[in-house]
């Protein structure tokens, strides 16, 4: 165990010095920024920083005033300091990634247990950012605590990661889209605004009065907006399918609808939309507490897949993965257990995949498993129990057992960890954006992102055919 122990008045010579040294990080400008409350835009605007002085984002002066209160409280004198007096000089800026060494000395010791001491900070270059003096009041008992273990903090800026893929559409020419049965102000909402950001050409399918109804509610302006008007839902969704299959729409979007009444039509053998490649739903996740996009599949088509089925799905999410930017996708293989049990047939799929992956039967990912949830997605976990693996801890993509661990899973993450939920479904000629009724425009939005981005990958031939 670590521990902090102090140096007493009587035990602080003149001249005793102490130092500690950190590397400006851009999560401790954030971390300063939330608890202060100084958003000066030269910390946390890189456009405006870079079009500052500095040319640069830099670190808020009182970050190093902090170090250096950090060596009086934990160093010298440590534990039991009491402050009284300090005084900086700024000479130079600290910006990312610069490496900040805090030097404190010991100059006097005078009456009534006060020291003073010169405080130094210097950089990577040896050039001084910081000097003073600080003036306390030394411990005279002697401390020795052990060293507190502070919680983890995991930084998360709400939808800056669908933002991103939505950004990364920009450049994208937009995709003919039905939008099935679009009789409700979110759906409807939804599609007019990935219109409005260039992200699809829609055709709005469903019955026109009701369209036009909840448009003229919401105050919507359908202007130019193709509708087929069709009597019911079930019309719509069959209706949409043709369209598809005639190729004049690249993508179908779930209004408001059943998904077993969209899919049904879709998944007809000789009028639908199939191909040889199992159709499987993947959720993309923005989940606060991990570092990156999650993937998972398949929680909302499958109901039990057997081993050809979850090669499909796994290969599904590996071309998704591919269209988002992520070139060599690590997926986990979900089981309540990480090692093979001949009793638990999910731990048998999962070695048996990574099996066709090392024959070449799946493509593009790097696969391991059985893997439990833990140590699919913590390292921490991962190391406890002895996992060495590239995927372990560190997973793009979890392939759960079924339908219903993949839904609990997903839905424990939206509701209880506060994940952001975009998804969509693959493996037919066309891509099909499937959420749900609770989700609401940003959610459509990044739905919408991540299908327009596999088709224009998917035409590039970035990834194999839908």
């Amino acid at each position: 165990m670590q521990y902090i122990e102090n140096r007493t008045f009587d035990e602080i010579k003149v001249g005793d010095s102490a130092e500690l040294t950190r590397t400006l990080q851009h999560g401790d400008i954030e971390l300063f920024a939330i608890m202060s409350g100084d958003v000066n835009p030269a910390h946390v605007d890189a456009d405006y920083a870079n079009s500052d002085m500095f040319h640069k984002v830099i670190a808020h002066g009182m970050w190093g005033g902090a170090l250096i209160s950090a060596v009086l409280g934990t160093e010298l004198p440590g534990p039991g300091t009491i402050y009284l007096d300090q005084n900086l000089r700024f000479h130079a800026a600290v910006g990312l990634g610069d490496t900040v060494t805090v030097r404190l000395t010991v100059l006097e010791k005078g009456a009534n247990n006060h020291v003073t001491l010169g405080c130094l900070c210097v950089n990577q270059h040896g050039d001084t950012v910081i000097d003073g003096q600080a003036r306390v009041i030394a411990p005279t008992r002697k401390v020795r605590r052990p060293r507190v273990l502070l919680p983890e903090v995991h930084l998360h800026e709400s939808g800056a990661r669908f933002a991103a893929l939505m950004q990364a559409t920009a450049a994208l020419a937009p995709v003919r889209t039905a939008v099935v049965h679009p009789c409700d102000a979110l759906s409807l909402g939804g599609a007019l605004q990935a219109t409005a950001k260039g992200m699809i050409i829609p055709i709005l399918i469903g019955p026109r009065p009701k369209i036009e109804a909840i448009a003229t509610v919401e105050g919507f302006d359908l202007t130019g907006v193709e509708i087929v008007d069709t009597p019911h839902s079930h019309a719509a969704a069959e209706t949409a399918v043709a369209l598809a299959r005639a190729g004049k729409v690249d993508m179908l979007m779930k209004g408001k609808i059943h998904t077993d009444e969209l899919l049904d039509p879709v998944i007809h053998r000789y009028t639908g939309l199939r191909t040889d490649r199992r159709m499987s739903h993947v959720f993309i996740l923005d989940v606060p507490t991990y570092p990156k996009p999650l993937l998972i599949s398949d929680a909302a088509i499958n109901i039990a897949p057997d081993l050809a089925t979850k090669a499909d799905i796994v290969q599904n999410a590996i071309h998704l993965a591919h269209a988002l930017g992520i070139a060599c996708p690590k997926v986990a293989l979900l089981s309540a257990v990480e090692t093979v049990n001949p009793k638990i047939p999910s731990t048998l799929d999962a070695a048996a995949l990574c099996k066709m992956a090392d024959r070449g039967q799946i493509t593009g990912g790097l696969l391991d498993g059985p893997l439990a949830f833990d140590n699919a997605v913590s390292t921490t976990a991962a190391t406890a129990k002895g996992i060495v693996s590239d995927v372990a801890g560190n997973a793009d993509i979890l392939i759960v057992p079924d339908m219903e661990a993949g839904n609990m899973i997903a839905k424990q993450l939206i509701y209880l960890a506060g994940a952001e939920a975009a998804g969509v479904v693959l493996g037919a000629r066309v891509p099909i954006v499937l959420t749900s009724r609770a989700d609401g425009v940003r959610s459509r939005l990044a739905s919408t992102a991540i299908a327009q981005l596999f088709i224009h990958a998917n035409k590039k031939g970035d990834t194999p055919d839908v």
